[in-house]
């Protein structure tokens, strides 16, 4: 007795609108296409070919001797972390930063790294004054310092060229590595029209995420030196990522990389028109400075909001301070009809 497997087309319903995060997006035809084609090998054993071009010309185009593709971003910055920082070292890190609030842990659960969290800056930075009350003293009663780890862009919040500048120049002159969570560098790129090299200046390590604005299905590249990246290597086994073969991802990624970079200008300006047309309905919304917009929800409102944008086709998380994402799968006339379905609201007074 066989089994038929039903697989679902392109004449299937159309699908919701999704502003929960730029996460959502879902491979193009070409993108597909390059992943059926990708030439695959063992890439434990260093033989896939598409997963070695795609570190190479990560590695090139950031300017830095070498390259690890990972699974994922989380994956990615703990491996870095334990490639900086041994056991009962710490590393620094602002609270709203996804290595601290959002990865489970992982530093201190599986790399005995203790982290130092601190206080952001309105603009997503840590003043240099506060990262230097947190360096503690060489004393067999503190961790070592070993580590600042910053976020660019974080919470959509461009960091400037400057205070990098500044903040990576200041933890080196204290013996301090650095490592940048890159996870939506390219908005930042793209945002302040500069390159790849320019925009990293100053750290050891730089994760880029190729599976938010990009687009692809999965995976980020962490870049450092030859001998980090060996570290991270052996880091990347023992945390269950040895893929197979992985050039089928990595073709989507070197597909994002060559065709999606230019396209996060128009996710940035449609975040920019839902905010306008946000504001027009008397909502609180923070300016934004790329692809996400935070606009205020009464309390009251937020699951009758939300229930009601799900009766229209879009999904939204919902709370008093609401993230709405823009992405390749959110054109104009989608953002269009997240307004109108904002305005249709019934109960907003």
């Amino acid at each position: 007795m066989s089994t038929q497997i039903e697989y679902r087309t392109a004449s299937q319903p159309r699908l919701p609108i999704d502003v929960r995060s730029d996460t959502v997006t879902r491979p193009s035809p070409g993108m597909r296409a390059a992943m059926a084609a990708a030439e695959v090998g063992d890439d434990v054993y260093g033989d896939d070919p598409t997963v070695n071009r795609l570190q190479a010309y990560m590695a090139e185009r950031f300017g830095f001797e070498a390259a690890l593709f990972f699974a994922s971003g989380t994956q990615s910055n703990l491996a870095a972390l334990m490639s900086h920082c041994g056991r009962g070292d710490e590393y620094l890190v602002g609270q709203e930063a996804h290595t601290y609030k959002y990865e489970g842990g992982g530093a201190a659960v599986l790399g005995s790294i203790q982290p130092q969290p601190l206080e952001n800056d309105p603009d997503g930075g840590i003043s240099i004054q506060r990262i230097a009350n947190a360096i503690k003293p060489d004393d067999i009663h503190f961790a070592r310092t070993r580590l600042l780890a910053l976020e660019n862009t974080i919470g959509g919040r461009v960091l400037s060229p400057d205070y990098l500048r500044q903040a990576t120049q200041f933890a080196h002159s204290h013996s301090l590595s650095t490592h940048l969570d890159g996870a939506r560098v390219f908005n930042a790129i793209v945002k302040l029209k500069m390159d790849e090299r320019a925009a990293v200046a100053g750290f050891d390590s730089v994760s880029v995420c190729l599976s938010k604005g990009l687009g692809a299905p999965a995976g980020s590249v962490l870049l450092g030196s030859r001998e980090l990246i060996d570290r991270a290597r052996r880091w990347r086994k023992a945390l269950g990522g040895g893929m197979r073969q992985a050039g089928v991802l990595a073709a989507a990624g070197l597909y994002a990389l060559e065709h999606h970079v230019p396209k996060l200008a128009q996710d940035h300006a449609n975040a920019e028109h839902l905010a306008q047309g946000l504001r027009a309905l008397g909502l609180h919304v923070e300016p934004p400075q790329t692809n996400l917009v935070y606009v205020q929800i009464p309390a009251s409102k937020t699951a009758d909001l939300k229930s009601h944008l799900e009766s229209q086709g879009i999904l939204a998380t919902i709370t008093p301070r609401t993230r709405l994402a823009t992405h390749l799968d959110v054109p104009r006339d989608k953002i269009e009809a997240v307004l109108r379905a904002f305005r249709d609201y019934p109960r907003w007074d």
